[in-house]
Formats: structure tokens, C-alpha cells, sequence
């Protein structure tokens, strides 16, 4: 799923409800201004039990943040939170811990959304 002209502003929170498929081995949700420039990849690796973050500048990627701080199930809803700034993305996950990812692009809106993988998006909100 794609979303084009979306308006994610710099003090607004993301809320997300996903659900992993029962057999899903991972999933990401990227957050930037196109393809090519992808501020956050938020990627949950069921078979590497790790949450992996990462950026695209121009089509290439940065270096990657792997947390091991992994708390999705398959087959179970999950609600997290995605905030951030110029410097950095705030991600609250399920069981309430953080993981925070540097603003590679540093830009204070973001209007590019796109899911990719083995999960349903149950709902989505940006206030």
C-alpha cells in the first residue's frame, strides 16, 4: 500500500495498528518524500527477531540500526506510535519501549507512506 501527498509534520504522532499475517516474516513501513528518499524504513524481522531501521538518500541506503527489543506476534494486532523532528524519529512500540533512529533527511514533513511485507494495516492515524 502506497500513500502519496500524505502531511506527516514534525511534532505530530503516527499511530499505527498492524497485524502480521501467521506466517509473516517481516514487514516495513517507510515514512519519506518518495521511492527513492525514504526518511524511516521501519522493518520488524520475525526470523531475525530484530527490528531493523535504515534511511534512502537518492536511491542508496544508509547504515542500518538493528533492536533486538522485539515485541510484535504473528496473527496478533499491534499499535505503535512514530513521532519525530528534525533530528530524530521516536518510535513507541507495543510493549511500550523506544527505539529512536536518526532524521537522516532532516526534514520537518514527510508526505510519502508505503507498507510492504506480511501484515494488514488496520488502521492509521496522524494527529
Amino acid at each position: 500500500m502506497k500513500v502519496m501527498g500524505m502531511s506527516f509534520k514534525e511534532g505530530q504522532e503516527f499511530k499505527i495498528r498492524v497485524k502480521p499475517k501467521d506466517d509473516c516474516n517481516r514487514f516495513s513501513i517507510n515514512i519519506g518524500h518518495d521511492s527513492d528518499n525514504i526518511a524511516l524504513h521501519f522493518n520488524p524481522r520475525f526470523d531475525q527477531s530484530a527490528i531493523i531501521c535504515n534511511s534512502m538518500s537518492g536511491g542508496s541506503w544508509g547504515d542500518e540500526h538493528r533492536d533486538d527489543n522485539f515485541c510484535f506476534s504473528h496473527g496478533e494486532e499491534s499499535k505503535f506510535y512514530i513521532n519525530f523532528n528534525n533530528e530524530e524519529f521516536i518510535i513507541k512500540l507495543p510493549n511500550g519501549s523506544t527505539i529512536t533512529f536518526p532524521n537522516r533527511l532532516a526534514d520537518v514533513k514527510y508526505n510519502y507512506f508505503d507498507v510492504a511485507g506480511e501484515a494488514k494495516i488496520v488502521g492509521m492515524k496522524i494527529k
